[in-house]
C-alpha cells in the first residue's frame, strides 16, 4: 500500500507539472487548426504541435513518440471520414517507406563501418600517437583531440564518434595530468561540429536529399533542386570546426571549469578518492561459528553498514564473483569468507555490531581472484540511448546480472555513495557509475549499447588489429564509391559495412549490436510527418504566415531567422525531428523571396547541429558525467559558440552558395 501510494503521489506531482504546458500546447494546436486554411492542414498542424510537445517535454522516449505519430498518421486512413477528410493525411501505401529510404540505411551502414574501425584498436594507436604529439600541454593537447574527433565525426555519427574517444580522453587525462573537465567539453562540442563537415557526418544532413527529393515532387520542373553530394557542406564545416578549436585554445581557461578529476587509474584506489571521495580498500572478513550476522541477507546490511559485498566462500566451495554469483538475497553461512570493499571506518562499526567476525590483515582466500590482473574499479557512464535510463540498479539486480557491484552514483557534480542507498536511485543518461568488476564482467558489459565503458587500460579480449588492412579497405572502397560514381550514398556505405563483416572484421551479431534501433525508428517514423506537412500544403501555409512577418527583410536576414529557429528546435527535440519539420517550411519561405530553395534547406540540415547551450544533444549528455559539469557549464560555454556558430555558418553560406 505505501509503495502504490507513493506512486500515486508520483504520477499526481509530474500530472500538476505537466499540466501547464499542456494547456498551452493545446491552445496552440486549437489555435493552429481554426486559422488554417484546410481541414487538411488544420490536422497536420495539431500532428505537428503534438509532436513538438512530445519531443520538448519527454512525455515518451522520443522513438515512442515518433512510431506514435506515424501510426496516427497511418489510422487517419482509417478514421478519414471522421475527421472530414476525403482521404487519408498520408497514403498507407507510403506510410513505411522510411524504413527502407535511403538516409535509413546509410544510417546503419555508418554504425557498422564505425564499428568496425573501433574493432581493429585503431583508436589506442591514436590515443598513443596525441600524447606523444600532444605531451602534457593543454592547447595542445585540445587541437589534436578535437581536431581528430572532428575529423572521425565526418564520416559516422557524432554521438559515436563522442563515445569511441571517452577512452582515449580518460586515458590521456590519467597520463597528462591534464583534467577531464578541459578535455570532453571541447571534445564534445567538435564532435558535434564534425558532423557538418560531410553530408554523412550527421543525420539531418543524411536525410536531407531525401527530403529535397520530396519536395521536389510537389515543386514545378523549373523550381526542382539538386541534390548536395558528399563534401558539398565541407565549405562550412571545416571553418566551423576551426572556430570551435580555436575558441577553447584561446578562452578555454575562461570558460571550461576547473575541476580536478582526472582520467582512470586503475593501479590503486587514489584516483578514486581523488576524483569521487571514495576512500574504499578491499578487506577480507571470516564468518565466526555462532556470529549473529548469520543468516542476514546482504541487502540488510550493505546500505545500512555503508560496506560492499563484492564476493563471497563458502567452506569446500571455490569462491563465487561475477555474474549470477551474488545478489541482494545471498544469505551470509556459518565460516562464509567475506571480501568487503569500504572505508575503513564503516567496516569498523560493522564489525563492532557484529561479534565472531575475524578480519585478516591481507587477502589471502581471494588473492588471486581480486588481484589486479582480474578486478578492479571502473567507470561507466549512462549513454541517452540506454534502456536503463529510469531503472536502478536494483530494478536489474546489477550485480546478479552483470557480475558488477555499484560503489558510487557521480551526478551534477555531486557523488553518492554506498550508504545513500544508490541502488534504488533510477539512472539517468550522463551519470556515471562507479562499480567493482571482474575484468572479464566488464569486457561483456562493454559491449552493451546501455553502458559507455570509460576505464580503459584494463586487461580484456583482444581487438582485431589483423584486419586493420580489411578495415581500411573496405571504409576505403565506399568512400570511393560515394566519390566518383553516381551509386546511391546508402548502396556505397552498405558495400563498405558488408565488406567489413565477410573479411571479418566484424561479425553479424556485432554488426547489429553497433546499430542505433532507437535512432533508425526515431528517424524513419518521422518521414511520413514530412510527407504530409509537404503534400498537404500545410508547410507553405506557414511559409506564408511567416514571410508575411520577415518577408521584406534582407535575404539574409530571412535565413538567419530560420536558422534561429532551427536552433532553437534542436535544444528541445531531436535534430532529425527539427529537420523534419523545417526542411519543407525553409523551402517555401526561400520560394517566396526568390531565394534559393537548397541552400535554405541546408542551412536548417545544419543549424540542428548547434545544440550547445543545453545538455539536451546526445553528446552533450553523455560527456556530462564523466566531465562533472552541470547545466551552467554548458551555458556558460555553449552561449558563445552558438553565436559562434551562427556567425560562421551564415557567412559561409553566403560566401560560398
Amino acid at each position: 500500500m505505501t509503495q502504490l501510494t507513493a506512486d500515486k503521489v508520483t504520477t499526481l506531482s509530474l500530472i500538476k507539472k505537466k499540466l501547464p504546458s499542456l494547456i498551452i500546447f493545446i491552445a496552440l494546436a486549437a489555435f493552429l487548426a481554426s486559422v488554417a486554411p484546410t481541414i487538411q492542414v488544420a490536422w497536420v498542424a495539431i500532428l505537428l504541435v503534438l509532436t513538438i510537445y512530445l519531443f520538448a517535454f519527454e512525455i515518451v522516449d522520443v522513438d515512442v513518440a515518433a512510431i506514435s505519430i506515424m501510426v496516427l498518421l497511418g489510422l487517419s486512413s482509417l478514421f478519414f471520414p471522421l475527421m472530414g477528410l476525403n482521404e487519408a493525411l498520408v497514403n498507407p501505401k507510403h506510410l513505411f517507406d522510411g524504413f527502407s529510404s535511403n538516409a535509413v540505411m546509410s544510417i546503419i551502414a555508418v554504425m557498422i563501418i564505425g564499428a568496425g574501425l573501433d574493432k581493429t584498436g585503431i583508436m589506442t594507436k591514436v590515443a598513443a600517437f596525441i600524447l606523444k604529439v600532444g605531451g602534457t600541454s593543454e592547447k595542445r593537447i585540445i587541437p589534436i583531440i578535437s581536431g581528430t574527433v572532428g575529423f572521425i565525426s565526418s564520416f559516422m555519427q557524432n554521438v559515436g564518434a563522442a563515445a569511441l574517444f571517452l577512452p582515449v580522453v580518460a586515458r590521456i587525462s590519467a597520463r597528462s595530468g591534464v583534467p577531464m573537465s578541459r578535455l570532453l567539453m571541447p571534445m564534445g562540442f567538435t564532435a558535434i561540429l564534425g558532423g557538418t563537415m560531410t553530408m554523412v557526418g550527421s543525420s539531418p544532413l543524411i536525410l536531407l536529399n531525401d527530403l529535397i527529393q520530396t519536395s521536389n515532387t510537389a515543386l514545378p520542373a523549373d523550381q526542382q533542386m539538386d541534390t548536395w553530394g558528399l563534401f558539398s557542406v565541407t565549405p562550412i564545416g571545416a571553418p566551423l570546426i576551426i572556430v570551435g578549436i580555436l575558441y577553447f585554445v584561446i578562452a578555454g581557461r575562461f570558460v571550461l571549469p576547473s575541476s580536478k578529476e582526472t582520467g582512470t587509474k586503475n593501479d590503486d584506489l587514489r584516483y578514486f578518492e581523488d576524483v569521487y571521495g571514495l576512500r574504499y580498500t578491499l578487506h577480507e572478513v571470516v564468518v565466526g561459528k555462532g556470529s549473529l550476522l548469520i543468516n542476514r541477507h546482504l541487502d540488510d546490511i550493505e546500505t545500512k553498514y555503508k560496506i560492499r559485498i563484492i564476493a563471497t566462500k563458502r567452506p569446500n566451495s571455490s569462491p563465487r564473483i561475477g555474474p549470477g554469483a551474488l545478489d541482494r538475497d545471498t544469505a551470509v553461512e556459518e565460516n562464509m569468507v567475506l571480501a568487503i570493499i569500504s572505508e575503513s571506518k564503516e567496516l569498523k562499526s560493522f564489525l563492532q555490531k557484529y561479534d565472531k567476525l575475524e578480519k585478516r590483515a591481507s587477502l589471502q582466500t581471494f588473492a588471486d581472484e581480486l588481484s589486479q590482473s582480474k578486478t578492479g574499479i571502473a567507470e561507466i557512464v549512462i549513454p541517452p540511448s540506454s534502456s536503463m535510463v529510469g531503472k536502478s540498479a536494483r530494478d536489474i539486480w546489477m550485480r546478479k546480472t552483470y557480475g558488477t557491484s555499484m560503489i558510487g552514483l557521480h551526478r551534477n557534480g555531486e557523488t553518492l555513495h554506498e550508504g545513500d542507498d544508490i541502488r534504488s536511485i533510477p539512472m539517468q543518461a550522463g551519470d556515471t557509475l562507479v562499480v567493482y568488476t571482474p575484468w572479464d564482467a566488464l569486457v561483456q558489459l562493454n559491449k552493451s549499447p546501455d553502458f559507455v565503458v570509460i576505464t580503459d587500460n584494463y586487461p580484456k579480449e583482444e581487438l582485431r588489429p589483423q584486419k586493420l588492412m580489411w578495415a581500411l579497405v573496405f571504409f576505403a572502397i565506399a568512400l570511393t564509391m560515394v566519390l566518383f560514381t553516381d551509386v546511391r550514398l546508402s548502396i556505397a556505405l552498405l558495400t563498405g559495412a558488408l565488406g567489413m563483416i565477410l573479411s571479418g572484421v566484424l561479425n553479424i551479431d556485432e554488426a547489429y549490436q553497433a546499430v542505433s534501433w532507437k535512432t533508425v525508428f526515431l528517424l524513419a517514423s518521422l518521414i511520413p510527418l514530412g510527407l504530409a506537412v509537404e503534400q498537404t500544403g500545410t508547410a507553405k501555409w506557414i511559409a506564408d504566415q511567416t514571410l508575411s512577418v520577415v518577408g521584406d527583410m534582407p535575404i539574409w536576414v530571412i535565413q538567419s531567422a530560420i536558422a534561429i529557429l532551427a536552433t532553437l528546435f534542436s535544444l528541445v527535440m531531436s535534430n532529425v525531428g527539427a529537420t523534419v519539420l523545417l526542411v519543407p517550411l525553409a523551402v517555401n519561405i526561400a520560394l517566396g523571396v526568390g531565394a534559393n530553395p537548397a541552400v535554405f534547406a541546408l542551412t536548417v540540415a545544419i543549424a540542428t547541429s548547434n545544440s550547445f547551450l543545453i545538455p539536451t544533444h546526445q553528446v552533450n549528455a553523455l560527456i556530462m558525467g564523466p566531465g562533472g559539469y552541470r547545466v551552467s557549464d554548458f551555458i556558460k560555454a555553449g552561449s558563445i559558440m552558438t553565436i559562434l556558430f551562427l556567425i560562421v555558418m551564415i557567412g559561409m553560406l553566403n560566401l560560398i552558395y
